[in-house]
C-alpha cells in the first residue's frame, strides 16, 4: 500500500512541538494529504441499463439473450422441436441462476454473520423489501412554513438538535445557587492521575476498535487507521500524550458530523428524528485512553454506586432486570405490595449542565490536570447536519455530553452518580439514564405516601441537576395488589402519573403479577416474524445460512433475560416451544411432520428448555465464581460446615410461599445448580462449563433420536 509507505517514511517533525492544537493539526494536515493523494474521491455515473441483479455474470447475461432469441425463434416458427429446446435451456439457465443466486446470498450473509445490520440490509434485498432511509424532502417549521430547499432544512435539523439541551434546562425549576441540600457527591480524599501513554497500548485500542462503515468529517474510518496505524504510531502517540500533559483535548477533533435518523411520526417534522453524531476517529482513541484511566480509577476506589449497570464491566441489562424481578418476588413472598415507579427522563444526555458535572467529578477525584483535560473535552465543541451531499453551518454545543462518544457515557453515570442518596427509602435499579425504583411495604395507603414523599424528593434532585423529568412518560405499577386495588393513585408534585398493568423495561416486558405471560407473548410475536423470514428465504440460501440466520433471527429472541422469564411452567412456555421446532424444520428444509430431535442433534442447536436451563446455570457459574455486583452476589450464600459433604459449592436453599418466587433464578437457579455434578461445578472456566454441560444435554438428544 503506496500510502503506508509513504506514511512511515514521512519526516513528521511539524508535529513535534509543545502546543497539541498545533501538534494535531499539522499531523491532521500531513494524513489528509497524503490519504487524499493516494485515495482520491472518485465520482461514478450510475449506468441505468446496467442488470442490477450482482449475481448475473456476464456470461449469464449472454446466456439469458441466447433464451431470450430461442423464445423469439419459437414464437416465429411455432413447432414443437422450437418449443422443446426453448424450454429446456430456459429450465437448465433458470437452475444455474438459482445456483449463482444462491451463492451471492450465502457469501453476503457470511460476510455480516456479525453485523445484524447488515444481515437485515442482505433479508430485505431478498424479501424485496424496501430499505431505503427517507428523509423528509421538506419539513414543517413553526407548524405552517413549509421549506423544501435542502441547505435550509440541514440548518433547520442543526438548529433543532443544538437547541434541544438548552431549551428543556429553560423549563426545568430553578433552586437557590447556594441550596447544598441536594449535592450528595461525596468527596473522594483520592486523585486520578493521566498517566503516560505507550506505542502499544496505542496500538491495542486501535486493533480492538470495530470497524464501522461510517465516516468521520474528514472522510476517514476505523478499517483505514488499522490498516496504517504502524506508520503514523509514533507521531500519533506522541499527540496522545502532549494532550494528557497539558490537560488540553485537541479543537480539531472536537466537530462533530450529524446524520438525521427518522424514528417515527410526521417524517416531515424534525421533532420525530434523532441525531447520530460521528466524532472524528482519531478523537474516539484518544477518548478511548482516557476512559481505560478513568475506568480502572473508578474500579478502585469503587466509586459507581452498586445498583447502576449501565456501561460498566461485568453489568448487562440483564443483570440489572434480575435484581429488579428479585426485589419484586420477594416482597410478594414476604405478603408485601410493592409499587415500581419507572422513570422517564427528557433528552437526559443532551440536559448536562458541564459545571455540576465538573464540580462532580471534582469530588470524585478527578481534579487537577485531569479536570482541565475534562473541561477542555466538553467545552467549544460544535456540530454540522449532513444529509447527501449537503452539510449545515457548524453550530455550538453548549451542554450535555456528546452523542456517539466513547467518554460521553461514562461521564453520564458519574453525573447521575448520586441520585442513589436522594432517597433512602426507594429502592434504585438503573441502566444508564433508565431510573427504576421500588418500595414495598404492608399497608398501601402507608407505601403511597412515602412514595411520593419520596418522589418529591427526587424531582427536586432532577431539578437541581439540570435533568429533566417527563411526567407523562413516568408510569408506575403494584405488584401484589390487595383486592379492591383499582383506584390507585399516584402523584409527582400534585401531577399525576398513569398507572400500568405491564411495561417494558430494558427490552423485558415486566408485568404487575410477574407472571410472564406478556414476555411470552411478546417473544411468540417476534419469532412468528422470523421464521416467517426463515420460509421466504429458504429456497434462496443454503442449510449453513439458514442456520446462520436462526441464530441472529430467532437466537436472540429466545436467549435474552431468559434466566428471568425462562423458568415458568412449561405449558406457558409451549407457544415458544413450537415455533422453535418450526424454525428448526425449515432450516433444515424438512417436512413439518418430521421429528425435530435428529433436527436439533443435525444442527448442533439446543431445544428451548435447555436454553433457558443452560442460560440458568451459566448465571449461577458466576454466582459461583463470584464475578456478579454485590446487591446480586448477596442474595446466594454457600452451605457451610457438614451440609457440603453432600457436594462442593452448594448453594443453601431458602423457603418459599408463592409460585412468582419459586420460579425466580434465587430458588430455581440454586435447585438446578446444586444437582449438578462436582466435577461440572469445578470447570475453571465458563467456556469449559458451558462445553460440559452442552455436551450431556446432546447426548440425551442422541438417546432419544426418534421422538418427536
Amino acid at each position: 500500500m503506496a500510502l503506508k509507505e509513504e506514511l512511515i517514511n514521512y519526516d513528521w517533525h511539524e508535529v513535534y512541538v509543545d502546543d497539541v492544537n498545533e501538534s494535531y493539526n499539522a499531523f491532521l494536515d500531513i494524513f489528509l494529504t497524503l490519504y487524499n493523494r493516494h485515495c482520491p474521491v472518485k465520482e461514478y455515473r450510475q449506468d441505468l441499463k446496467k442488470n442490477k441483479k450482482p449475481w448475473l455474470t456476464k456470461g449469464l447475461e449472454k446466456a439469458c439473450k441466447k433464451k431470450n432469441s430461442l423464445y423469439r425463434e419459437f414464437l416465429k416458427h411455432r413447432t414443437k422441436e422450437k418449443e422443446n429446446k426453448y424450454k429446456r435451456y430456459k429450465n437448465r439457465l433458470t437452475a444455474i441462476i438459482r445456483t449463482h443466486k444462491k451463492a451471492y446470498y450465502d457469501k453476503l450473509l457470511e460476510i455480516h454473520k456479525n453485523d445484524i445490520k447488515g444481515t437485515w440490509k442482505v433479508l430485505n434485498d431478498m424479501i424485496k423489501k424496501s430499505n431505503k432511509k427517507n428523509f423528509a424532502t421538506y419539513v414543517v417549521k413553526n407548524g405552517d412554513t413549509v421549506v423544501e430547499n435542502t441547505e435550509d432544512i440541514v440548518n433547520i435539523f442543526n438548529d433543532f438538535f443544538v437547541n434541544v439541551g438548552p431549551n428543556l434546562a429553560k423549563d426545568i425549576t430553578k433552586w437557590e445557587k447556594d441550596d447544598k441540600t441536594f449535592n450528595f457527591a461525596i468527596e473522594n480524599n483520592n486523585s486520578m492521575f493521566l498517566g503516560g501513554v505507550c506505542e502499544s497500548e496505542v496500538l491495542e485500542v486501535v486493533r480492538k476498535s470495530k470497524n464501522k462503515k461510517s465516516t468521520d468529517r474528514n472522510s476517514i474510518d476505523m478499517s483505514l487507521i488499522k490498516q496504517v496505524i504502524n506508520s503514523i504510531l509514533q507521531p500519533f502517540t506522541y499527540i496522545c500524550n502532549k494532550s494528557f500533559q497539558t490537560g488540553t483535548f485537541p479543537e480539531n477533533m472536537k466537530i462533530a458530523k450529524v446524520i438525521p435518523i427518522y424514528k417515527n411520526g410526521d417524517k416531515h417534522m424534525v421533532s420525530n428524528y434523532r441525531p447520530v453524531s460521528l466524532l472524528p476517529q482519531f478523537s474516539k482513541i484518544l477518548e478511548k485512553l482516557f476512559v481505560k484511566r478513568l475506568d480502572d480509577y473508578i474500579d478502585k476506589y469503587r466509586i459507581l454506586n452498586d445498583h447502576q449497570y449501565g456501561f460498566r464491566k461485568n453489568r448487562s441489562t440483564s443483570l440489572a432486570v434480575m435484581e429488579f424481578a428479585e426485589n419484586i418476588a420477594t416482597a410478594v413472598d414476604q405478603k408485601q405490595h410493592t409499587v415500581g415507579v419507572f422513570i422517564d427522563l427528557r433528552k437526559a444526555f443532551d440536559t448536562i449542565d458541564h459545571s455540576i458535572l465538573l464540580r462532580k467529578c471534582e469530588m470524585y477525584g478527578i481534579r487537577g490536570v485531569t479536570q482541565n483535560w475534562l473541561k477542555s473535552y466538553l467545552q467549544n465543541r460544535s456540530q454540522y447536519v449532513s444529509i447527501g451531499n449537503t452539510n449545515s453551518q457548524l453550530r455550538n454545543v453548549t451542554c450535555g455530553v456528546p452523542q456517539g462518544s466513547v467518554l460521553g457515557p461514562k461521564l453520564f453515570i458519574l453525573y447521575l452518580n448520586d441520585i442513589f442518596m436522594a432517597s433512602s427509602k426507594l429502592k434504585f435499579t438503573i441502566f444508564a439514564d433508565d431510573t427504576n425504583l421500588l418500595y414495598s411495604g404492608v399497608n398501601m395507603k402507608q407505601i403511597l405516601e412515602i412514595v411520593e414523599k419520596e418522589l418529591s424528593k427526587l424531582k427536586k434532585w432532577f431539578d437541581v441537576n439540570k435533568l429533566s423529568l417527563n411526567e407523562d412518560k413516568t408510569k408506575f405499577m403494584v405488584f401484589g395488589g390487595a383486592r379492591g386495588s383499582d383506584d390507585i393513585k399516584l402523584k409527582i408534585n400534585e401531577i399525576e402519573i398513569e398507572r400500568v398493568y405491564e411495561t417494558k423495561f430494558l427490552g423485558v416486558i415486566i408485568d404487575h403479577k410477574l407472571c410472564w405471560k406478556p414476555q411470552i407473548e411478546y417473544i411468540k410475536r417476534k419469532m412468528s416474524k422470523a421464521v416467517a423470514i426463515l420460509y421466504k428465504t429458504r429456497d434462496l440460501l443454503s442449510k449453513k445460512c439458514l442456520h446462520m440466520l436462526y441464530c441472529s433471527l430467532v437466537m436472540p429472541y429466545m436467549s435474552y433475560c431468559v434466566e428471568i422469564w425462562g423458568n415458568v411452567y412449561k405449558t406457558n412456555l409451549d407457544p415458544i416451544i413450537k415455533l422453535q421446532k418450526k424454525a428448526i424444520r425449515v432450516i433444515n428444509k424438512a417436512g413439518y411432520l418430521q421429528s425435530s430431535n435428529p433436527l436439533f442433534v443435525e444442527s448442533g442447536l439446543l431445544k428451548f428448555l435447555d436454553i433457558v436451563y443452560l442460560k440458568t446455570m451459566e448465571f449461577m457459574f458466576h454466582v459461583k465464581s463470584k464475578n456478579l455486583p454485590f446487591c446480586i452476589q448477596k442474595i446466594f450464600k454457600l452451605r457451610k460446615g457438614h451440609y457440603n459433604l453432600r457436594g462442593m459449592f452448594v448453594f443453601e436453599k431458602c423457603k418459599v410461599r408463592t409460585n412468582v418466587k419459586y420460579h425466580s433464578v434465587s430458588v430455581i437457579g440454586v435447585k438446578l445448580w446444586n444437582e449438578l455434578k462436582d466435577e461440572v461445578k469445578l470447570c475453571s472456566s465458563l467456556l469449559s462449563f458451558k462445553k460440559n454441560l452442552i455436551g450431556q444435554i446432546m447426548k440425551g438428544y442422541e438417546s432419544n433420536m426418534f421422538t418427536k
